[in-house]
């Protein structure tokens, strides 16, 4: 491996200085604005600009700290390691072995792309312990990138060590293997109209189609709220829809801008995902670092038989937030296996799931009564008779209850465990066996006297756990699921397989 010494693309000052000036500008407003923003008329001079002197000098401090850490800056390949030489007044040294490297992360920022730059993150097997990657390399030349993927490819031994560096490199760029998923544009705009926002513009839609005195008949209503009615609740019902609106055209600008162009590609036990408009990014995610599949439905996607596909990832930093990473924002369900068998060939999606039975019914909304009792007497004495309307909680919440009780089921093979459950949304949960990291049994005293039980199984996901919960389970399928689980060591501790529902191949066509 070489030991020359490189720098960063000049522009990584440019970009130090503006991420330091956006943690920095709130306060700094804000202290501009305490001080009159430096407005103090024309009587006291000079001093009257003291404010605007200050921020001009913070504002210098930072450039040329942006200046001096692209100086300091250098990595170079050594030992097999990436060694990393940076500090703004000690100087630090950091060295990374290449293979505890998990990924490296590409993103093309707007500053990036007119010079053909790019920011590289480097994720290792026992980061995500801070906020920060394992090391970040603001502003690189694509082929200083591909270098870098070629010396750690080397120091796994995954290709081999040759004279001609260039071809090698070359390789490396060229080398692009079929997608396996592209979004479409009609994807993306159902992806970025159905993301939340949707729900938010149709009840502020609601609100404001509710106060039409064409449809509401004011004079049944009490006369002495007409005026107020008629003016005071509209124009705050109008204002609040427009708010909504814009807040819902918002995330749908959002949501386009952060999906568009989302590509994935498998390649060396990798899934290689890139997205973005603005900014581009290009996130490795390796195959081992996977530890389970979530399939997420909300009841309009549902509707329209979409969902979105989810993979808990072990590692990560905290400011990637990558621990739970949207593999398909956005596709047809009937489609979920047949993408999903290229990436994981033991992946399958609709087994004969084993519901819970019918008498835990009422611990999926006893709770929520409980609460809802004093609240809804609350409300209905202060704000009578209105507050009759809270009543309306009761049946609401019984059947929300009723449907997450028909949702929750769960299926076992040899060595999988797939769980579906609702809260509003659907959420089906693949695991692998070797995956889960624990699993237990938690009976409450009412849960016994009827005979169920929870089984709470934790994974690794980011840098703490994901839970899954088969709530209120036949007592008897709670043991079974925990001598599935548990390590065989006789045949007495073993399940027999008949005691396993048979998991049939399904047709993808």
């Amino acid at each position: 491996m070489s030991k020359e010494k490189y720098k960063l693309h000049p522009i990584s000052a440019l970009i130090n200085f503006i991420k330091v000036l956006k943690d920095m500008i709130v306060p700094l407003v804000f202290v501009v604005a305490v001080n009159g923003f430096g407005s103090g008329g024309d009587s006291e001079g000079w001093s009257s600009y003291i404010t605007y002197i200050i921020y001009g000098v913070i504002l210098l401090f930072l450039l040329v700290s942006g200046i001096i850490k692209w100086k300091r800056f250098r990595y170079w390949f050594e030992e097999e390691e990436l060694r990393i030489e940076y500090g703004l007044f000690v100087k630090k040294k950091r060295y990374i072995p290449f293979e505890r490297i998990q990924s490296l992360n590409y993103t093309e920022g707007i500053l990036h792309r007119p010079f053909g730059l790019v920011k590289v993150k480097v994720e290792t097997a026992g980061g995500g312990q801070t906020k920060e990657a394992d090391a970040e390399l603001t502003a690189i030349t694509k082929d200083a990138a591909e270098q870098i993927k070629k010396e750690m490819l080397q120091a796994k031994n995954k290709l081999p060590v040759d004279s001609d560096e260039t071809i090698q490199v070359e390789e490396i760029v060229e080398r692009q293997t079929k997608p396996v998923f592209h979004i479409s544009q009609k994807e993306l705009f159902i992806l970025a109209s159905t993301s939340g926002g949707i729900g938010v513009f149709f009840s502020g839609l609601a609100v404001f189609i509710s106060q039409f005195s064409e449809i509401i008949p004011y004079e049944t209503i009490y006369d002495e709220f007409q005026v107020f009615i008629k003016f005071g609740v509209l124009l705050i019902a109008l204002a609040v829809f427009l708010v909504l609106l814009v807040a819902w055209i918002v995330s749908v600008v959002i949501t386009f801008i952060n999906y568009y162009d989302f590509t994935i590609r498998v390649e060396d036990n990798e899934i290689i995902i890139t997205r973005g408009l603005l900014e581009k990014k290009k996130i490795t995610i390796p195959l081992s670092r996977i530890q389970g599949i979530r399939i997420a439905e909300n009841p309009l996607r549902q509707l329209t038989g979409y969902a979105t596909v989810i993979v808990d990832s072990a590692g990560g930093s905290l400011s990637e937030k990558d621990e739970k990473i949207r593999l398909l924002p956005l596709i047809k369900k009937k489609e979920i296996n047949k993408i999903l068998l290229q990436i994981f060939p033991e992946f399958q999606l609709d087994p004969n799931y084993i519901n819970v039975p019918k008498r835990s019914r009422k611990f999926f909304y006893r709770l929520d009564f409980v609460w809802m009792i004093p609240v809804a007497c609350v409300v209905i004495y202060f704000f009578y008779p209105y507050g009759l309307l809270s009543l309306l909680l009761f049946p609401i919440s019984f059947g929300i209850g009723v449907w997450q009780h028909k949702t929750m089921g769960y299926y076992i093979d040899q060595q999988h465990l797939i769980v579906q459950y609702r809260i509003i949304s659907k959420t089906t949960v693949w695991l692998e066996k070797r995956r889960i990291q624990s699993m237990t049994e938690r009976t409450t005293y009412f849960q016994k006297r009827v005979g169920v039980s929870s089984i709470i199984t934790t994974i690794k996901s980011g840098i703490g756990g994901a839970v899954t919960t088969v709530s209120h389970l036949d007592k008897e399928d709670a043991e079974i699921l925990l001598s599935w689980y548990e390590p065989a060591r006789t045949k007495n501790t073993q399940i027999e397989k008949e005691q396993l529902p048979n998991f049939e191949t399904i047709n993808l066509n």
